[in-house]
């Protein structure tokens, strides 16, 4: 019962968190009618339909999979077409002709008609919502697949949709006046029904082209952050102490005769492959079933990734201390810019890191997609028998998840070793220069993408012209705004330095202040920065001197400030001496 109770909590918690982004325009479109016609049939078809789905994949395995896509892309055809209704009133004649036709029947079932078409499209919401549920759906199926496919199954993801049912309706509630208001005012009669039409066809096309993935991806969930990051805490906390609870009788008994120890950790839904990679590195290609007997660490990284190269430190140091107790590292290198797809550059940064275990280069997500991963950094541990047992999102975590990987080698082992588990003592890896953890106390700028095609906070005395060079005047910054002086050219991904002595400044408040930087041509390109105006002395990065000097000798992440002692606002202007220095985005910790 407790597991049901936290399975419900998490769901009325997922209202605030971004997973439930994607599905508040279907909600909010039925907010006008009375809630029996609209809000309740629609969250009740929402609720089931969710259910439904990830217990059939929690029942049905990959066919299941394919299945739930298949139907996702039905639900968001239809959905489409409901929101294209309400922005073109022909449409809507179109497809109800054959209705009106049949008149009198359709009168006589008014109100159950109007009910079932707010649960129609609370079912096709449902199989929206099913697969961006993300970390917290993953967890439920975690506890799902140890008592196996079921009605305890059904009843526990059921448990999860109504907690989210009931909080979005209380949603509707309390906002209902201020809707009403909105409407009156500002979106009377056609404008009101064109604009929700626009904000659901709008989500739609989110949803199916992945655009709500990749926005949550580079959103704070990356670190953890947000109502995600309560609602894992919450359901980690409670599901194993429950699974505890149920198995502690068998596995003390195991112990005490001498049987194979098996860990409390759950069997998650999640089904690894290392297939479909673009090249693989430091060794020979990997696969999961080939990898049977062995515990397997996967890490899906980048290398430009601030947040990655700060959890870098901690699995390299598992990968030496447990490689002879039957630990595999495979790094997952999955690129956010197009300079990251390069064999070339990512043998590079093999080399600067010192990382020597298996990498893998997936250009095409193909690995990402099978892990139906969301976030860089991402560890998941694959137990020797091939299944999920753990994963951590985003940096943090790194004493759960060296205890999980002790208790999964333990398990691998044979039983007549299972008496000498290995090293239970946590590792202290080397954390130095971009390796330290981010100063989150005083961390008050979030990652700053150059390229216009993500940037936002760009400042000019004049309007820029995107894709063409142009020379630039500054303007003055605020705080996490960013302004060029020189002759720049403006790209999607980045901004290139045309002429010698062009300047890039920016003004942030965090401890550590970092440039993806690249050149046009060969290399190195001297550049030179100043804080506040001075030389940086003191509050130099690893990749700058105290007088400010530094070159781009590779396409990578450039850590320009350290700052020494209480944390303020600075302004840091770099100064390139040679042309063709390219930036792609400031990170900060």
């Amino acid at each position: 019962m407790a597991l049901y109770l936290v399975a419900f909590a998490a769901g009325v918690l997922s209202v605030l968190s971004p997973c439930i982004l994607p599905v508040l325009p279907f909600v909010f479109a039925r907010q006008g009618q009375p809630s029996r016609h609209g809000s309740l049939p629609l969250l009740i078809g929402m609720a089931l339909a969710f259910a439904a789905a990830a217990s059939l994949a929690a029942a049905a395995g990959a066919w299941a999979v394919q299945l739930s896509q298949f139907g996702r892309g039905l639900a968001l055809l239809a959905l489409g077409v409901f929101a294209a209704s309400l922005l073109f009133p022909g449409l809507t004649a179109w497809w109800s002709r054959p209705l009106v036709q049949m008149g009198v029947k359709l009168a006589a079932q008014q109100t159950q008609n109007r009910w079932l078409h707010s649960a129609l499209l609370g079912v096709a919401t449902g199989l929206i919502w099913s697969p961006c549920a993300g970390p917290v759906l993953g967890l439920l199926l975690s506890g799902a697949a140890l008592a196996g496919p079921g009605t305890a199954t059904s009843a526990l993801l059921l448990s999860y949709a109504a907690g989210a049912g009931l909080a979005l309706w209380a949603a509707l509630r309390i906002s209902a006046g201020t809707m009403a208001r909105l409407r009156a005012h500002w979106l009377p009669g056609e404008r009101g029904r064109r604009a929700a039409g626009a904000a659901m066809l709008a989500a739609v096309l989110a949803v199916a082209t992945g655009l709500d993935s990749r926005l949550l991806a580079q959103s704070g969930a990356l670190n953890g952050l947000g109502s995600n990051g309560l609602e894992s805490s919450l359901l980690q906390a409670a599901m194993p102490s429950a699974q505890a609870a149920e198995r502690a009788g068998s596995t003390a008994a195991q112990l005490d005769d001498g049987a194979p120890y098996t860990s409390s950790l759950p069997v998650e839904s999640t089904r690894p492959s290392l297939d479909g990679g673009t090249q693989w590195l430091n060794a020979a290609p990997q696969s999961i079933p080939a990898l049977r007997g062995k515990v397997v660490l996967v890490n899906f990284w980048t290398y430009s990734c601030v947040n990655c190269l700060r959890t870098l430190p901690y699995v390299k140091a598992w990968a030496q201390k447990y490689a002879d107790s039957g630990l595999v590292v495979v790094g997952v290198h999955a690129p956010e810019f197009a300079f990251e797809k390069d064999r070339r550059n990512v043998e590079k940064a093999l080399q600067q890191l010192k990382i020597s275990y298996p990498v893998v280069q997936d250009n095409g997500f193909r690995i990402w997609r099978a892990f139906n991963n969301q976030y860089w950094p991402a560890l998941y541990l694959v137990d020797a028998q091939g299944r999920v047992r753990h994963h951590q999102f985003g940096e943090g975590g790194y004493a759960a998840t060296e205890r999980a990987l002790n208790e999964l080698l333990r398990e691998a082992q044979a039983p007549s070793a299972a008496t000498a588990p290995a090293s239970t003592a946590n590792t202290v890896p080397d954390t130095q220069g971009l390796g330290m953890a981010a100063d989150t106390a005083s961390l008050r700028s979030p990652e700053l993408y150059l390229g216009y095609d993500k940037g936002g906070s760009l400042r000019l005395a004049g309007r820029p012209a995107p894709d063409k060079a142009a020379d630039y005047q500054p303007a003055s910054l605020r705080l996490n705004t960013w302004t060029l002086q020189g002759n720049w050219t403006l790209m999607p991904e980045l901004v290139q330095a045309n002429e010698a002595g062009g300047r890039l400044a920016l003004r942030f408040e965090a401890r550590d202040a970092n440039l993806v930087l690249g050149a046009a041509g060969a290399g190195p390109l001297r550049f030179r920065l100043t804080i506040d105006g001075q030389p940086p002395g003191i509050h130099h990065g690893s990749d700058v001197d105290a007088q400010g000097y530094g070159q781009v000798d590779a396409t990578r992440l450039y850590q320009l400030v350290r700052q020494q002692g209480p944390v303020k606002q600075r302004t840091v202007e770099i100064e390139f001496l040679d042309a063709g220095a390219q930036g792609y985005a400031f990170t900060f910790g």
